[in-house]
Protein backbone atom coordinates (compact mmCIF):
# COMPACT_ATOMS: atom_id res chain seq x y z
CA UNK A 1 0.00 0.00 0.00
CA UNK A 2 0.86 3.67 -0.24
CA UNK A 3 0.36 5.58 3.02
CA UNK A 4 0.05 9.37 3.19
CA UNK A 5 0.28 11.09 6.58
CA UNK A 6 -0.69 14.78 6.54
CA UNK A 7 0.21 16.93 9.52
CA UNK A 8 -0.20 20.64 10.00
CA UNK A 9 3.35 21.22 11.28
CA UNK A 10 6.64 19.41 10.69
CA UNK A 11 6.63 17.56 14.03
CA UNK A 12 2.95 16.62 14.37
CA UNK A 13 3.20 13.24 12.69
CA UNK A 14 6.19 12.18 14.80
CA UNK A 15 4.32 12.91 18.03
CA UNK A 16 1.22 10.77 17.48
CA UNK A 17 1.56 8.62 14.35
CA UNK A 18 5.20 7.90 13.48
CA UNK A 19 5.21 4.53 15.22
CA UNK A 20 2.42 3.33 12.95
CA UNK A 21 4.22 4.66 9.88
CA UNK A 22 7.34 2.77 10.96
CA UNK A 23 5.22 -0.38 11.22
CA UNK A 24 3.85 0.22 7.72
CA UNK A 25 7.37 0.72 6.39
CA UNK A 26 8.60 -2.47 8.06
CA UNK A 27 5.81 -4.35 6.30
CA UNK A 28 7.05 -3.09 2.94
CA UNK A 29 4.57 -0.28 2.28
CA UNK A 30 5.46 3.13 0.82
CA UNK A 31 5.14 6.02 3.28
CA UNK A 32 4.73 9.71 2.46
CA UNK A 33 4.72 12.47 5.08
CA UNK A 34 3.27 15.84 4.08
CA UNK A 35 3.37 19.00 6.20
CA UNK A 36 0.87 21.69 5.30
CA UNK A 37 2.78 24.43 7.08
CA UNK A 38 6.44 25.35 7.27
CA UNK A 39 6.48 25.87 11.05
CA UNK A 40 7.67 29.48 10.80
CA UNK A 41 6.06 30.76 14.01
CA UNK A 42 7.01 28.08 16.54
CA UNK A 43 9.94 29.71 18.32
CA UNK A 44 10.85 32.66 20.51
CA UNK A 45 14.30 33.47 19.11
CA UNK A 46 14.64 32.13 15.54
CA UNK A 47 13.08 34.51 12.97
CA UNK A 48 10.31 33.10 10.73
CA UNK A 49 12.25 32.78 7.45
CA UNK A 50 15.16 31.02 9.12
CA UNK A 51 12.84 28.90 11.26
CA UNK A 52 10.90 27.65 8.24
CA UNK A 53 14.11 26.42 6.61
CA UNK A 54 15.24 24.85 9.88
CA UNK A 55 12.00 23.00 10.46
CA UNK A 56 11.75 21.67 6.91
CA UNK A 57 15.32 20.37 7.24
CA UNK A 58 14.49 18.76 10.60
CA UNK A 59 11.45 17.06 9.07
CA UNK A 60 13.44 15.63 6.20
CA UNK A 61 16.09 14.38 8.62
CA UNK A 62 13.40 12.61 10.65
CA UNK A 63 11.83 11.10 7.55
CA UNK A 64 15.16 9.74 6.36
CA UNK A 65 15.51 7.74 9.57
CA UNK A 66 12.55 5.59 8.58
CA UNK A 67 12.84 5.87 4.81
CA UNK A 68 9.74 8.01 4.22
CA UNK A 69 9.36 10.60 1.49
CA UNK A 70 8.79 13.98 3.17
CA UNK A 71 7.39 17.07 1.48
CA UNK A 72 5.77 20.35 2.54
CA UNK A 73 3.07 22.59 1.10
CA UNK A 74 5.01 25.57 2.46
CA UNK A 75 2.16 27.56 4.01
CA UNK A 76 2.66 29.78 7.07
CA UNK A 77 1.64 28.87 10.60
CA UNK A 78 -1.70 30.22 11.91
CA UNK A 79 -2.73 31.33 8.40
CA UNK A 80 -4.40 28.13 7.18
CA UNK A 81 -7.97 28.70 5.99
CA UNK A 82 -9.95 25.54 5.31
CA UNK A 83 -12.35 27.19 2.85
CA UNK A 84 -9.66 28.77 0.65
CA UNK A 85 -9.93 27.26 -2.84
CA UNK A 86 -6.25 27.70 -3.71
CA UNK A 87 -5.23 25.95 -0.49
CA UNK A 88 -7.66 23.13 -1.22
CA UNK A 89 -5.90 22.70 -4.54
CA UNK A 90 -2.55 22.25 -2.76
CA UNK A 91 -4.03 19.50 -0.61
CA UNK A 92 -5.59 17.85 -3.65
CA UNK A 93 -2.20 17.78 -5.33
CA UNK A 94 -0.60 16.27 -2.22
CA UNK A 95 -3.05 13.40 -2.56
CA UNK A 96 -2.75 13.10 -6.33
CA UNK A 97 1.03 13.19 -6.07
CA UNK A 98 1.26 10.35 -3.53
CA UNK A 99 -1.80 8.34 -4.71
CA UNK A 100 -2.45 6.87 -1.25
CA UNK A 101 -4.40 3.77 -0.35
CA UNK A 102 -4.78 5.24 3.14
CA UNK A 103 -4.51 8.75 4.62
CA UNK A 104 -3.69 9.60 8.24
CA UNK A 105 -4.35 13.12 9.51
CA UNK A 106 -5.52 15.22 12.47
CA UNK A 107 -8.71 14.65 14.40
CA UNK A 108 -11.35 17.28 13.44
CA UNK A 109 -11.58 18.42 17.07
CA UNK A 110 -7.90 18.82 17.88
CA UNK A 111 -6.60 21.58 20.11
CA UNK A 112 -5.50 24.32 17.71
CA UNK A 113 -6.81 25.92 14.49
CA UNK A 114 -4.04 24.70 12.15
CA UNK A 115 -4.79 21.08 13.09
CA UNK A 116 -8.55 21.55 12.68
CA UNK A 117 -8.16 23.25 9.29
CA UNK A 118 -5.75 20.56 8.10
CA UNK A 119 -8.23 17.85 9.05
CA UNK A 120 -11.05 19.49 7.08
CA UNK A 121 -8.85 20.20 4.09
CA UNK A 122 -7.69 16.58 3.94
CA UNK A 123 -11.27 15.33 4.14
CA UNK A 124 -12.45 17.69 1.39
CA UNK A 125 -9.41 17.13 -0.81
CA UNK A 126 -9.65 13.33 -0.55
CA UNK A 127 -12.96 13.48 -2.41
CA UNK A 128 -12.13 16.35 -4.76
CA UNK A 129 -8.87 14.67 -5.85
CA UNK A 130 -10.98 12.09 -7.69
CA UNK A 131 -12.79 14.70 -9.81
CA UNK A 132 -11.22 14.83 -13.30
CA UNK A 133 -12.55 18.32 -14.03
CA UNK A 134 -11.00 19.77 -10.86
CA UNK A 135 -7.78 20.81 -12.56
CA UNK A 136 -4.53 21.04 -10.59
CA UNK A 137 -0.87 20.32 -11.31
CA UNK A 138 -1.38 16.55 -11.06
CA UNK A 139 -4.03 14.45 -12.84
CA UNK A 140 -7.08 13.15 -10.98
CA UNK A 141 -6.64 10.22 -8.60
CA UNK A 142 -8.95 7.33 -9.44
CA UNK A 143 -10.29 6.58 -5.96
CA UNK A 144 -11.36 8.20 -2.67
CA UNK A 145 -8.93 6.86 -0.06
CA UNK A 146 -10.00 6.00 3.49
CA UNK A 147 -8.97 8.43 6.21
CA UNK A 148 -7.84 7.67 9.74
CA UNK A 149 -7.77 10.41 12.36
CA UNK A 150 -4.74 10.24 14.64
CA UNK A 151 -4.64 11.04 18.35
CA UNK A 152 -4.84 14.56 19.71
CA UNK A 153 -1.98 16.15 21.63
CA UNK A 154 -2.05 14.64 25.14
CA UNK A 155 -5.06 12.55 24.06
CA UNK A 156 -7.59 15.19 25.11
CA UNK A 157 -11.11 14.36 23.93
CA UNK A 158 -9.99 11.37 21.88
CA UNK A 159 -11.04 7.77 22.45
CA UNK A 160 -9.37 5.46 19.92
CA UNK A 161 -11.40 2.88 18.03
CA UNK A 162 -8.31 1.08 16.73
CA UNK A 163 -4.84 0.67 18.22
CA UNK A 164 -1.46 -0.10 16.70
CA UNK A 165 1.21 -1.79 18.84
CA UNK A 166 4.33 0.35 18.37
CA UNK A 167 6.41 -1.16 21.19
CA UNK A 168 9.10 -2.29 18.73
CA UNK A 169 9.03 1.06 16.92
CA UNK A 170 9.29 3.36 19.94
CA UNK A 171 13.07 3.77 19.86
CA UNK A 172 13.03 4.93 16.23
CA UNK A 173 9.93 7.07 16.79
CA UNK A 174 11.71 8.88 19.65
CA UNK A 175 14.78 9.44 17.45
CA UNK A 176 12.58 10.91 14.74
CA UNK A 177 10.93 13.32 17.17
CA UNK A 178 14.33 14.28 18.59
CA UNK A 179 15.31 15.49 15.10
CA UNK A 180 12.89 18.37 15.63
CA UNK A 181 15.35 20.17 17.87
CA UNK A 182 13.80 23.61 17.42
CA UNK A 183 10.44 22.28 18.64
CA UNK A 184 11.82 20.36 21.59
CA UNK A 185 13.19 23.68 22.87
CA UNK A 186 10.05 25.64 21.85
CA UNK A 187 7.72 23.29 23.73
CA UNK A 188 9.94 23.52 26.80
CA UNK A 189 9.91 27.33 26.72
CA UNK A 190 6.36 27.96 25.48
CA UNK A 191 4.42 25.11 27.14
CA UNK A 192 6.89 23.96 29.85
CA UNK A 193 6.63 20.46 28.39
CA UNK A 194 9.24 17.78 27.75
CA UNK A 195 8.02 16.94 24.24
CA UNK A 196 9.69 13.55 23.94
CA UNK A 197 8.71 12.58 27.47
CA UNK A 198 5.10 13.62 26.84
CA UNK A 199 5.02 11.59 23.62
CA UNK A 200 6.29 8.46 25.39
CA UNK A 201 3.82 8.91 28.24
CA UNK A 202 0.89 9.22 25.85
CA UNK A 203 1.96 6.14 23.87
CA UNK A 204 2.44 4.25 27.14
CA UNK A 205 -1.09 5.18 28.20
CA UNK A 206 -2.55 4.06 24.85
CA UNK A 207 -0.56 0.85 25.27
CA UNK A 208 -2.07 0.35 28.70
CA UNK A 209 -5.52 0.61 27.14
CA UNK A 210 -4.86 -2.23 24.69
CA UNK A 211 -2.46 -4.45 26.66
CA UNK A 212 0.94 -3.59 25.16
CA UNK A 213 3.84 -1.40 26.24
CA UNK A 214 3.35 1.37 23.68
CA UNK A 215 0.55 2.04 21.21
CA UNK A 216 -0.95 4.71 18.97
CA UNK A 217 -4.69 5.21 18.65
CA UNK A 218 -6.85 6.06 15.65
CA UNK A 219 -10.45 6.64 14.59
CA UNK A 220 -11.67 5.70 11.12
CA UNK A 221 -13.47 8.50 9.32
CA UNK A 222 -16.92 7.19 8.44
CA UNK A 223 -17.16 8.85 5.05
CA UNK A 224 -18.83 7.51 1.93
CA UNK A 225 -17.41 6.19 -0.38
CA UNK A 226 -14.06 5.61 1.30
CA UNK A 227 -15.02 3.04 3.97
CA UNK A 228 -13.34 -0.34 3.56
CA UNK A 229 -14.63 -3.65 5.05
CA UNK A 230 -11.26 -4.64 6.52
CA UNK A 231 -8.63 -3.51 9.00
CA UNK A 232 -6.05 -1.40 7.18
CA UNK A 233 -3.74 -0.43 10.05
CA UNK A 234 -0.74 -2.66 10.92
Amino acid sequence: MRILAVGAHPDDIEIVAAGTLIRFKEEGHDVYICHALNGDKGHYHIPPDELAKTRIAEAKEAGELMGAEVFTLGLSDAELIAEDLQTRGLFIDAIRRSQPDLIITHNPEDYMPDHVATSKLVRDAAFCASLPHFKTEYPAFDSVPPIYYMDTLAGIGFQPEEYVDISGAMELKAKMLACHRSQVSWMQEHDHVDLIGMMKLQCNFRGLQCGVQYAEGFISARIYPSIKPARLLP
